[in-house]
């Protein structure tokens, strides 16, 4: 058995992650080089000998202001393959987000399964363990990797961070739309743990189809209580706002939000509307999307740790 530590890298727009995870380790980040040229290409390659050596890699997959989703996934596989070819030994990748999560099932004839694409890609380009957190289906990313695969679920970081601002009101946890049911469910029974009462659950019906979202009923009572909107991922906002609409219709007093990956691919909008008094999300995307305003309303929830356990505890990917 190899017993030493793995090589930590980071690559660009990942950084400021892969840091506070590597902190957490008592470790550094390796260096490495990323260049890019005139025509768009790029490449990467490690800036020490992997020779033998496990390496993890952390590289959140959302597009921003500099990278697109795309972009930053080629350089992921890219990276991971340059590691292959300088003989690691086993490569382990940390993707806080994991694009194309949504793209799990066929939606229209002939539609791709992208997330089951982005897994084949993964293990051809020579990644041994995916780490990722509060992917969108749980069951399609357990079944689309062939590879040793972790869903870290973040319900405990959330119910810690919202459990002192409830007081003794009554807490109703809110699920979004009928696939976030199990979702909220779980978080809603960490929750009555942390507080040590009960905590009910309701949920909005919700149709997705080309011309936009549908569905406006509320199943559960939630009048007089603060409602947690709990959901995996927020990208327009939409689906939050007509839960807060329908949530205050039914009598809620306080409205509250939380969802792991928080995109605003609207910018502000979510926070213009005034519905929710706070909105929380963790740390796995940066917020680059929202004016300074909106900040003040957010709060974003520290990831770090619960990775740097995984890693420093599971056997093949201790650090």
């Amino acid at each position: 058995m190899n017993d030493t530590p793995p090589l930590l890298f980071a690559l660009q727009g990942s950084q400021a992650y892969g840091n506070a995870v590597a902190q957490r380790l008592g470790r550094k980040l390796s260096s490495h080089e990323e260049r890019d040229y005139e025509d768009g290409e790029h490449k990467c390659w490690p800036g020490e000998s992997v020779d033998g050596r496990s390496v993890i890699v952390f590289h959140s997959l959302y597009g921003d202001a500099h990278h697109s989703a795309h972009d930053k996934l080629c350089r992921l596989l890219f990276f991971c393959g340059a590691l292959k070819d300088a003989a690691a030994r086993q490569v382990t990748a940390v993707t806080p987000y994991l694009c194309y999560g949504r793209k799990d099932r066929k939606v229209e004839f002939q539609d791709a399964i992208i997330t089951r694409h982005v897994a084949r890609l993964m293990e051809s380009c020579g990644v041994d363990r995916i780490v990722a957190l509060d992917v969108h289906n749980p069951s399609a990313f357990d079944n689309a990797y062939r590879i040793p695969s972790w869903n870290l679920q973040c319900t405990q970081l959330f119910a810690q961070r919202l459990a002192p601002l409830l007081g003794e009101q009554a807490v109703t946890v809110v699920s979004p739309d009928i696939g976030g049911v199990k979702r909220a469910e779980q978080f809603r029974q960490v929750l009555a743990h942390l507080l040590a009462r009960p905590v009910s659950v309701a949920m909005m019906e919700k149709h997705r189809q080309q011309a936009g979202l549908s569905g406006e009923h509320l199943v559960g009572n939630v009048a007089g209580s603060t409602v947690i909107v709990f959901d995996d991922l927020i990208s327009t906002g939409q689906t939050l706002l007509r839960a807060a609409q329908a949530c205050r219709q039914a009598g809620a007093s306080r409205l509250l939000a939380a969802a792991t990956h928080g995109l605003f691919t609207t910018g502000g909008e979510l926070f213009d509307s005034g519905a929710f008094e706070r909105v929380l999300v963790a740390d796995s995307i940066a917020p680059f999307r929202l004016p300074v305003r909106c900040l003040a309303q957010l709060d974003i929830v520290d990831t770090s740790a619960l990775v740097a356990e995984l890693l420093a505890n599971r056997p093949g990917t201790g650090a």
